[in-house]
Formats: C-alpha cells, sequence, structure tokens
C-alpha cells in the first residue's frame, strides 16, 4: 500500500457509524500519515434517527483538523443521494485545487464490509450517471484486490464532448480496496461489535452468542425493539429465540426450534434496521480515551506479531537452505 500511496491524491476513509470506535484500524493511522484524508461514515441511518445529531457533533471533534462526513446505507433514495452528493461535491473541490491533466486518484480504505464498495457505486452513479461497477454483499470480503481507478467525477475533456457536467482536470478516479481488519482485537465484547455488523463472517462466531449480546443493547436502548414477538421484556436469549421461530416458523427436524437459524434472522433483521437503529460504542470523550488507551496498549503485540513472523521467514529460509 504504501508504494501505491505515492500515486494518491487523497484517502476516504470508511468506517461504520454504528461501531465509530470499534472500526478505526490503527494501521491506518501510521500508514496514511501525511496523507491528506476525509473520514466517511457509512451507515449513518441504521446508527439512529436524523435528528439524533449528538453524535454526530461528537464524532467531528475526534478529527479535528480533518473533514468528517456521514453518508448512508438505507432505501431512502433521497436522502442517499444528498449524502453522497456532499462526498462528492468534497471530492470536487479537492481536486479543483489541485488541478492535473492526468487526473485526480483517490483511494477508500477501512474495515472489511463498511460500505466501501457501496460508496464508490454511489458516488459513480451520482458523478457520472452510470451503474454500478463494484461487487457488494452482504459478508465481508466480496473485494478481494485494489481495483483499478473508477472515474467517478467526469474530465473538461468529457465534458467538452458532453459526457457530463463540470468536469475536472482529466477527472476524478477512485481505488476501491479489500478491507483491513485490525491486527489485535482487544476484547470479546469488540468481536462480536465487529461480527453484528458484518465485519466479520457470520460462521466465526455463533449466531445465538451475537444474538445474545445483540438482546443485550436492545434492552438498554428499548425492550420494544423485539415487542413484537415477545409479551414482555426478556434476558434470556433462548426463550426469545423460540418465541420469534414460533411466529416466523423457523423449525428444524422434529417441530425443535432451529437456534442458530432464528438467531441468525433476527441479526440480519437488525442489520436492516428493522429490530432497532442504534450505536454500539461509547460516543463520548472517555470512550474516546478508552479506545486510544486500548490502541497503544495494542502496539507491542503488533510488534510481536511482526518479529514472528520475521523469525518464521527466517527458519522457512534455512530450511530451504537460504541464507
Amino acid at each position: 500500500m504504501k508504494q501505491l500511496l505515492t500515486s494518491i491524491d487523497l484517502v476516504i476513509e470508511c468506517r461504520d457509524y454504528r461501531v465509530p470506535l470499534t472500526s478505526r484500524n490503527p494501521l491506518f493511522e501510521k500508514a496514511l500519515e501525511g496523507k491528506e484524508r476525509v473520514i466517511v461514515y457509512t451507515k449513518r441511518d441504521l446508527g439512529g434517527g436524523p435528528r439524533d445529531q449528538k453524535n454526530e457533533e461528537l464524532i467531528r471533534g475526534w478529527h479535528k483538523g480533518s473533514t468528517v462526513m456521514f453518508v448512508r446505507n438505507g432505501e431512502e433514495e433521497r436522502e442517499n443521494r444528498k449524502a453522497t452528493g456532499r462526498v462528492l461535491e468534497v471530492l470536487r473541490e479537492h481536486a479543483e485545487k489541485r488541478w492535473k491533466l492526468v487526473g485526480h486518484r483517490v483511494m477508500v480504505v477501512g474495515m472489511p464490509n463498511v460500505g466501501k464498495s457501496t460508496l464508490l457505486n454511489a458516488l459513480r452513479g451520482l458523478g457520472l450517471g452510470k451503474g454500478k461497477v463494484a461487487r457488494t454483499g452482504a459478508q465481508p470480503g466480496v473485494t478481494r484486490k485494489i481495483g483499478s481507478g473508477v472515474k467517478i467525477i467526469p474530465s473538461e475533456d468529457d465534458v467538452t464532448q458532453g459526457k457530463g457536467e463540470r468536469g475536472v482536470g482529466g477527472g476524478v478516479y477512485l481505488l476501491d480496496t479489500p478491507g483491513v481488519f485490525i491486527p489485535y482485537v482487544p476484547d470479546a465484547e469488540a468481536m462480536m461489535k465487529l461480527a453484528l455488523c458484518g465485519s466479520v463472517k457470520d460462521t466465526i462466531i455463533s449466531p445465538v452468542v451475537l444474538a445474545d449480546y445483540l438482546l443485550f443493547h436492545m434492552n438498554l436502548v428499548d425492550p420494544k425493539l423485539y415487542a413484537d414477538y415477545t409479551p414482555g421484556p426478556t434476558n434470556d436469549i433462548v426463550e426469545l429465540l423460540e418465541l420469534i421461530a414460533k411466529r416466523t416458523g423457523r423449525f428444524g427436524k422434529g417441530g425443535k426450534t432451529d437456534h442458530e437459524a432464528t438467531a441468525l434472522w433476527m441479526i440480519q433483521k437488525w442489520r436492516r434496521g428493522e429490530m432497532g437503529r442504534f450505536v454500539f460504542d461509547r460516543v463520548d470523550e472517555e470512550g474516546l480515551m478508552k479506545a486510544r488507551l486500548e490502541e497503544e496498549e495494542m502496539q507491542p503485540s503488533m510488534n510481536q506479531a511482526r518479529k514472528m513472523e520475521r523469525e518464521r521467514r527466517r527458519a522457512r529460509n534455512i530450511a530451504r537452505g537460504e541464507s
């Protein structure tokens, strides 16, 4: 990535609004040091109502000196286009200030499945009026390699030929990249947050365990979020899953509740915003301080991992008879 960054004019770092602290990757802090960066929080609509501005203000305060934006991933097309349009305008203005005949190159980075490819498609659709070019999916790992630049804003020549409006130099190109997972997860809770938000494949952690953690947060926010399935609040995930199975017909062999399938159904329903919209992380200065301390503690583990990898390679070379 370091070699590629030399040809990049601007970096967009995507983070999931539902886990604004947990989805920040400390690897990017060092790798992107010195690069102009726009922080884009995706899936804003899945983390609370449109009137919930307090979290946005606090999050902006974490990134003093950087441009911070919020985009939506829901079905309200008008609001989605407005949010995407604001990002597009920032990219256009950045390119206009740094006019380049060969085109302006922007790279999008972030954790797995935070919405990088979705953002690319939205920017291309709004900027050029063209369809999707990047594959997207509900599970992480859809984008497996760094793509070639995709034009999202026309060049001045394109406009002259009637292929767009407000062209900039040689155009603006966006490079999509595979998600980069954090090198060290500080605790099990962080892993469950990332798994619930889709940054970890559903096969890694038991859906019942994830649903139990989700239920814990639902009870903190509002037990009425699952009121369609229970007569009242509950802390028992098995009880809730059995009640949901009765309502939805998710039974296995012998008419028994398929707890895993029902838990996965519940998780997917929440991911779509149909069982509550809330933020998992603590969005305040104390929460940010805790995350920074965890990153500092993480550094020795990262260095140790690098040392182990060097030793492993050295041992492999010796076994091959190489110096």
